[in-house]
């Protein structure tokens, strides 16, 4: 009895201690932000400027302003919890070749961006930084700005899109609910109160609903980090006009690799969506 007893003391010491380490390091299984830029704008003939931003809790942020063809067209775009700028450019680029100017930038604590260690709070300030720059700096009109975020993302892009109700549209790739569902849908978790430790929420699901803006949801069925149901749910919680789109084979970071030409004509189809919600 007495093994038995130290045994269970052991096991409630190292489910307790682990909880605590979740609690407080938290921010640090989220966010995974790399310095070294591996690919830049000069490197691939993509004419671009730097831009700098400073944030008002301190530090500032770095991006590439990437300039487009069509005059109401540009985007601002929110990467994920990995990597930096430079691993999302081809990407941007894509986006540029559309037609769209591009802000594409890293939140701080990544690339070349200055400031604390990140997390909930500061990356949804970062991207209100980039927000400002837009409009106070580029005199653009709201009604001419896309949000576009892939992954976590796609949470800070629905977060910035409830307090910008006029942007153009939203287009979410590859997002999640809510971080507690994203912990537990990849088989981690199971045993430890989430909803209790997490401080780090990313709560789109109880966001959407109130979002006046074209919505596009892009998913690949093929997604092993988060499940394409969450885009399904996302999709069915919010209004109308909306978007779904769902690409078989394609996983978590090849989607538009793997789609090809049809991302383009998607994308193009959604933007005529929202020219029609907008003609009365």
């Amino acid at each position: 009895m007495r093994s038995l007893s130290i045994f269970g003391l052991t096991v409630a010491s190292l489910y307790l201690g682990f909880c605590l380490f979740l609690y407080f390091y938290q921010s640090r299984l989220i966010f995974h932000p790399k310095s070294l830029i591996g690919l830049t704008p000069s490197e691939v003939a993509l004419e671009s400027e730097d831009v700098w931003l400073p944030v008002v809790s301190g530090g500032r942020i770095h991006g590439w302003w990437l300039p487009g063809a069509h005059p109401s067209r540009t985007l601002l775009y929110l990467h994920g919890n990995g990597g930096n700028i430079g691993v999302n450019l081809e990407h941007a680029r894509r986006f540029q070749q559309m037609g769209f100017s591009v802000f594409l930038f890293d939140y701080r604590g990544y690339g070349l961006s200055e400031g604390p260690f990140p997390n909930e709070a500061r990356v949804y300030e970062d991207a209100n930084a980039a927000w400002d720059y837009l409009i106070q700096t580029r005199n653009i009109q709201p009604a001419d700005i896309y949000l576009y975020g892939h992954s976590l993302g796609g949470a800070i892009a629905i977060e910035l899109a409830t307090h910008q109700p006029q942007v153009a549209g939203l287009i979410v790739q590859g997002s999640f609910t809510s971080m507690q569902a994203a912990a537990t849908a990849v088989g981690r978790y199971q045993l430890i109160p989430l909803r209790l430790l997490l401080t780090q929420r990313f709560d789109s699901l109880s966001k959407v609903k109130d979002l006046k803006m074209p919505l596009f949801y892009i998913h690949g069925l093929d997604d092993a980090e988060v499940p394409a149901d969450m885009s399904r749910q996302l999709y069915e919680a919010s209004p109308q006009p909306k978007e779904l789109w769902l690409v078989p084979m394609a996983g978590h970071n090849d989607l538009a690799r793997i789609a090809g030409q049809t991302y383009f004509d998607q994308v193009q189809d959604f933007l005529e969506i929202r020219t029609q919600a907008q003609t009365p």
